[in-house]
């Protein structure tokens, strides 16, 4: 029997090539989600920031995120491009086009898509770390007799590829390991969101890339 040879393939709706990279599955996510803006842009004669930001994010956005703690973008061109979505789908109301994307992103009430990743990353470790998940735990937690940070403080690995530094269980330490004790020890997954959102609040309309 002779095996057939593919540069990639999709699993659970995510695709992945042979070198373990998602810019494939990004493009198409994209292209995605761009087609369902324009269709948006011309079917509706006049948007409010309301309705914008309704169809936005139950109609768009989830293209942008479905599965992403997989295949979470570490090139800056793929970081762009999904950005790049919510950039126009903000420009669409009169009268935005003028205002920067901060501006317009704290108008419309939604984070740039670069915070909900980071964010939802977050609450994947607080899942792990408060036994959501019925799995052995993906993560290395740090056991050392650090007297700074927390009680869940994860382990930082050195590793010499980029592509493994950006693995989940590896990318998320710094940030996990930044939050106070109050808030990755909150008694409920929303307590735990809330927590997030309200430390992080200086950084929800902030896209430097």
């Amino acid at each position: 029997m002779t095996l057939d040879t593919s540069n990639a393939e999709k699993d659970l709706g995510v695709t992945v090539d042979n070198e373990l990279k998602f810019s494939k599955h990004i493009e198409t996510q994209v292209a995605k989600a761009n087609k369902i803006l324009g269709l948006i842009r011309r079917s509706f004669q006049h948007l409010d920031i309301e309705t914008m930001r309704s169809l936005y994010t139950s109609l768009v956005r989830p293209h942008l995120e479905y599965a992403n703690v997989v295949w979470s973008p570490r090139l800056i061109k793929d970081i762009k491009l999904i950005e790049n979505v919510q950039r126009r789908a903000t420009k669409i109301i009169p009268g935005m086009k003028d205002k920067d994307y901060a501006a317009r992103l704290k108008e419309f009430k939604i984070p740039s898509m670069n915070y909900r990743r980071e964010r939802g990353d977050m609450i994947e470790v607080y899942k792990y770390t408060h036994d959501f998940y019925d799995t052995p735990l993906l993560l290395t937690r740090d056991n050392g007799n650090r007297t700074r940070g927390h009680s869940l403080k994860m382990k930082k690995n050195r590793w010499e590829t980029t592509l493994r530094q950006k693995f989940f269980s590896e990318r998320i330490v710094d940030s996990w390991n930044s939050l106070p004790e109050n808030v990755i020890n909150a008694a409920s997954l929303n307590g735990f969101k809330n927590g997030l959102d309200l430390k992080w609040n200086e950084k929800r309309f902030i896209f430097n890339q």
